[in-house]
């Protein structure tokens, strides 16, 4: 019986070290903003279905999702979604690529926009996945220099933490305890 349960452990474990998704601070420190090479910032990264993207903005930028069309005139009258919240996180739920640009066409056709491609994840479950949160006006007007200063952000290599890590650990627990429960 113990055998089983060190086989079972560690075929648990295994399940979760491959479970986990990434938070991408979009633009790193300088956020979303117009004096950030998106293009660059975007290059070196792996994206997959499970990532986070959070954009972090000043009220003079919002984050709208379009088509490659659009992405690639800078076309921000046809848009699948707006966000304007100086704080927007994009959850990253199908494989594919996805296209973000700034809603001012002038900092779109100055470089202001962002195309991800996201790789398929067969780890990930799509129903466990975070909703963006809506887009929308704050009662305070929105800068990236709002963020509490306690606060530690992720890197742009990507930050895991939260989410199914936590289930699986909790879920973990719960089988040690159960196991040794039945043996005792």
């Amino acid at each position: 019986m113990g055998k089983l349960v060190l086989v079972f452990s560690l075929v648990v474990l295994g399940l979760a070290v491959t479970c986990k998704a990434a938070t991408y601070i979009v633009g790193d420190n300088s956020g979303w903003d117009i004096s950030t090479d998106m293009g660059t910032w975007a290059q070196d990264k792996t994206f997959a279905v499970g990532d986070l993207l959070m954009f972090q903005y000043s009220s003079s930028h919002s984050v709208d999702e379009v088509k490659k069309e659009d992405f690639d005139s800078c076309n921000t009258t046809n848009v699948l979604r707006t966000f304007t919240t100086g704080n927007t996180t994009v959850s990253l739920t199908n494989p594919g690529t996805r296209y973000f640009v700034c809603g001012n066409k002038l900092h779109c056709l100055g470089g202001l926009k962002l195309q991800v491609n996201v790789a398929s994840n067969q780890a990930y479950s799509p129903t466990s996945a975070p909703q963006a949160h809506p887009g929308g006006t704050n009662s305070q007007p929105s800068s990236k220099s709002n963020n509490p200063a306690s606060v530690i952000l992720p890197t742009s290599a990507g930050s895991v933490y939260g989410g199914r890590d936590s289930i699986v650990m909790v879920f973990l627990g719960f089988m040690a305890t159960m196991l040794w429960a039945v043996q005792v």
